[in-house]
Formats: C-alpha cells, structure tokens, sequence
C-alpha cells in the first residue's frame, strides 16, 4: 500500500480498508473502518492531522489536506471527515470539517475552517469559502456555494445507499 510516514507519523487504517496502489497518503492520517481511497487520491497530513471515518469513501482524483498553525492561524485546520460521506472523483477538501452522511459532488472545493454539517449534499464544482457553515438537510450548490433547498426523502436515502455502494465495491476490490 502507498502509505508513508512523515515526522515521525504514520497513516492508521482499520479493518478492511482499500487504498488504491496509486493513491499517496502521508503522515499524520486515520482511517477508519470500511474506508475506500480510489486511484490518484493524495492525502496529505504532514503538517495537521486527517481523519476519514467509517464507510467514507474518496473517490479517484481528489486531494485532502490541511493547513498548519502559525501566527495568522494558531490552531490550524485538521481534515475531518465523518462516517457514510461519498467525496466525488477530483475534490479538494482543504483543513475542513464534514459530517456524517454527506456527498460531496465531483471537483467542489471546500476551504480552510469550512464546516458541512451532517446529511448536506454538495452539488458538483461547487466553492464553499473558507469558514462557510453549511446547515444539515440541504442541497448547496454554486460558486461560491448557496444554499437551494431541503434535500428530498429519495436523495437522504442516497446519501446512505451511496456510501453503502462504495462498501460493497471495495470489498470485489479487496477480494481480487
């Protein structure tokens, strides 16, 4: 596996995790159980702490990062991410917060101190700002991102079934 430690730190991964060969994760990173990491992922926690939760899956593309402490920032941001979050192919999560149940559609960026509070969907190339709070229950979407409406009974479903999925195809990846 393409695990590397830095500082003196080394990537944590729990049970029946698929990193994918040609994804990068570095240092200072927890993973927890049923995670999937698809190709060309780099998570990078050299200079803060990431952690993805249970059934999080990252999908091809995507960059996770964080930024460290220092005199304009004294705590700096970790990367959290909760359980049951689907981060779509080519994202950048940026020293942010992420709740459970969540998706984050494909090539969104999401910034410094950003919190997306549980059962948020995030629509596809979406911005959201750096400190930007995104309340539980909504579809978000835009540049810089803007609250839409209520998700609906079918896409809460989703959220689910999506990280569910990801589960399902890591385990015929893990089995090859």
């Amino acid at each position: 596996m393409p695990l590397k430690p830095f500082d003196n730190k080394s990537p944590q991964l729990g049970n029946n995790v698929y990193v994918h060969e040609s994804t990068v994760v570095i240092g200072d990173v927890t993973l927890g159980e049923d995670v999937s990491i698809w190709p060309l992922t780099v998570i990078r926690g050299d200079i803060h702490s990431i952690s993805i939760g249970d059934r999080t899956n990252i999908q091809d593309g995507s960059v996770l990062h964080v930024t460290h402490a220092s005199d304009f920032n004294p705590g700096g941001f970790p990367l959290n991410i909760g359980s049951d979050v689907t981060v779509g192919h080519k994202v950048t999560l940026h020293g942010c917060t992420i709740g459970n149940h969540c998706l984050i559609g494909m090539g969104s960026i999401i910034m410094d101190g950003a919190t997306i509070n549980d059962r948020v969907l995030v629509g596809a190339g979406s911005i959201v700002p750096p400190g930007r709070e995104l309340e539980s229950d909504y579809l978000y979407v835009g540049s810089p991102v803007k609250r839409v409406r209520p998700i609906n009974e079918q896409e809460a479903h989703f959220l689910k079934y999506s990280a569910n999925n990801y589960v399902r195809l890591k385990d015929k990846y893990l089995a090859e």
